[in-house]
C-alpha cells in the first residue's frame, strides 16, 4: 500500500528519472498500442484486470513495452511482486524467493508474482529451477525477452507458460507517447512546442521503439535550450528538426546477429532477389551492412542463391557472387559494400531457375529411397576382364554434332525424371537448342539409311 512516504520516495526518485522511467503507464487504461495482446478482449487483459493471471512470457523487440506491462501487474494485483534480475540472479536466489513464495502462500494464502526480465539469459539450470514452483503455481512468472522463446527458453517451461508476442509500435502509437509526454506534469510539462518536422523525424528515428522515441525527445528538448534558459509552459521552447538530428547524429535501426532479427532481415533478402525486386535487395543489403553484419555471410547467402534460384538461367551469376565472396574476404568493409550490391543486383535481375536445386534434390530422393540400379553394361569401366561382353558404348565425338542416341540413365528412369529447365535464359535457350540439333541430327539418320536401303 501507498503511504505519504513511497510517494515522496517515488517523486524523488522521478525527478533525475530519464524521461522514459518518468512517463511508464501505471494502468491498462495508460498503456498504448498492443491491441492484439492486451486489447479489451484479449486473454492477457482479462487475467489482468480479474488478478487472475497465470504464468505467461512476453516476447517482442525493445521498447515495445514488456517492463511496463508487468508493472501494471504489479501495481494492480494483489499478488506479492518479486523481479529476479536474469543477469546477476543465481540459482540460490530463485530457490531462495520460491521458498519465500511457498511460505507465503502456506501461512497467508497470499501468491506470488515472479518477474524476469531477459529470460533466456538465464542457463539451463536456473530455467529448470522454475520449473515445479511454475507447475505447482507457488509462483506466476512473467518472462520478458527480446529473442524467440522457442528457441531460448526450455520447452518444459514453455509449456506450462503462455506466450504473448508484442509488436513494435505503429507510428500512432509513437505520435501518442510524444504527445503526452510534452504536455504531462512527470514528462516536459507543456514547456516545449514541437514542430511537425520534428515530431516526424522523432518517429523514424523511434523504428517502433517507444522508449527510443522518449529517449530522442528528451535529447532534443535539452539541445533546444540556450545556455542558462529555463522552459516553462509561459516561456515555451521550440523543438525543431535540426535539435532532433542533434540529439541522433546516427539512426540506427534494431539488428541483433544471432537472434530473429538477423534471421528475419537475412530472409527478407534472399526474398527479395529471388523475387526480382532490386530496390528491396538493396534495402535489406543496407540494412544489414549499417548494423555490421559479417560480409562473408551475406556473400555467402549470394554465392547459394546463385545456384538455388538462377543456375543454369545465367550461369555467369555463379561467377559474380564468387567474386563478391571473395571481395568480402580481401577488401572488407567499406569498400565490399560496392562489391555486394553489385552482385546483389545481378542476382535480382537475372532470369530465375530452380532446375539444379529441384534436380538434384529429386536424384538424391530416388537414390534414397528408390531401389539400387545397376550401370547400364555399355556404360561400365572397360579395365576388367569380360569387359568386352558388355556391349559397344558410343562415344559421342565419332559422331556429327558431338551427340548420339545412347541409354545413360539406369533401367527403370527415363529422360526428364530429374532436370526439369526453366522457361527462361541461357538453360532454356540451350536446352531447346540441343533437343532441336538432336531431332534434326536423328531425322537426317533416318533419312540416309532409308536412302542406302532403297539404293
Amino acid at each position: 500500500m501507498d503511504t505519504l512516504f513511497t510517494n515522496i520516495e517515488r517523486f524523488k526518485r522521478n525527478e533525475n528519472a530519464p524521461l522514459a522511467v518518468r512517463m511508464r503507464p501505471q494502468t491498462l487504461a495508460e498503456y498504448v498500442g498492443q491491441s492484439q495482446a492486451v486489447g479489451p478482449d484479449s486473454w492477457l487483459r482479462r487475467a489482468i484486470e480479474h488478478d487472475a493471471l497465470s504464468s505467461v512470457i512476453l516476447y517482442g523487440p525493445a521498447g515495445t513495452g514488456k517492463t511496463t506491462l508487468a508493472r501494471i501487474v504489479a501495481n494492480t494485483t494483489h499478488a506479492e511482486f518479486i523481479e529476479v534480475s536474469a543477469i546477476t540472479g543465481t540459482v540460490k536466489d530463485l530457490r531462495r524467493e520460491i521458498e519465500a513464495a511457498e511460505q507465503r502462500l502456506l501461512t497467508g494464502g497470499r501468491r506470488t508474482i515472479l518477474f524476469v526480465d531477459e529470460i533466456h539469459r538465464f542457463n539451463r539450470s536456473q530455467q529448470d529451477a522454475l520449473l515445479h514452483a511454475v507447475e505447482d503455481r507457488t509462483v506466476v512468472l512473467i518472462g520478458a525477452t527480446t529473442e524467440n522463446p522457442y528457441f531460448e527458453v526450455n520447452s518444459a517451461l514453455l509449456s506450462r507458460s503462455r506466450v504473448v508476442e508484442l509488436t513494435p509500435l505503429d507510428d500512432a502509437s509513437i505520435r501518442v507517447l510524444i504527445a503526452r509526454a510534452l504536455e504531462s506534469p512527470h514528462g516536459l510539462d507543456g514547456a516545449f512546442a514541437l514542430e511537425d518536422d520534428a515530431l516526424n523525424e522523432i518517429v523514424a528515428f523511434a523504428g517502433g521503439d517507444g522508449r527510443a522515441a522518449l529517449t530522442s525527445l528528451e535529447l532534443a528538448s535539452q539541445m533546444a535550450l540556450a545556455p542558462g534558459e529555463v522552459a516553462s509552459k509561459d516561456n515555451k521552447v521550440r523543438i525543431t528538426s535540426e535539435h532532433v538530428l542533434e540529439a541522433n547524429p546516427r539512426r540506427g535501426l534494431p539488428y541483433d546477429k544471432s537472434g530473429d532479427m538477423h534471421y528475419d532481415i537475412i530472409s527478407a533478402f534472399i526474398k527479395s532477389m529471388r523475387g526480382s525486386d532490386p530496390d528491396a535487395a538493396l534495402y535489406w543489403l543496407a540494412r544489414m551492412i549499417d548494423a555490421g553484419e559479417d560480409p562473408k555471410f551475406i556473400a555467402r547467402r549470394i554465392f547459394i542463391l546463385a545456384s538455388e534460384d538462377i543456375g543454369n538461367a545465367d550461369p555467369e551469376a555463379l561467377l559474380i557472387a564468387e567474386a563478391a565472396f571473395r571481395s568480402a574476404e580481401v577488401i572488407g568493409y567499406p569498400e565490399c559494400r560496392i562489391n555486394l550490391a553489385q552482385a546483389a543486383l545481378y542476382m535480382a535481375l537475372a532470369p530465375k531457375s530452380n532446375a539444379a536445386e529441384a534436380g538434384i534434390d529429386a536424384a538424391l530422393a530416388e537414390v534414397r529411397k528408390g531401389p539400387r540400379r545397376e550401370v547400364p553394361n555399355h556404360l561400365r569401366d572397360r579395365h576388367r576382364p569380360g569387359s568386352d561382353a558388355y556391349g559397344s558404348y558410343l562415344y559421342p565425338h565419332d559422331f556429327e554434332g558431338g551427340w548420339v542416341s545412347q541409354q545413360y540413365l539406369p533401367d527403370g528412369l527415363q529422360r526428364g525424371a530429374f532436370f526439369h529447365p526453366s522457361p527462361r535464359g541461357w538453360e532454356a535457350w540451350r536446352i531447346d537448342s540441343v533437343f532441336r540439333d538432336r531431332a534434326d541430327d536423328t531425322s537426317n539418320r533416318g533419312n540416309a539409311s532409308d536412302n542406302s536401303t532403297n539404293g
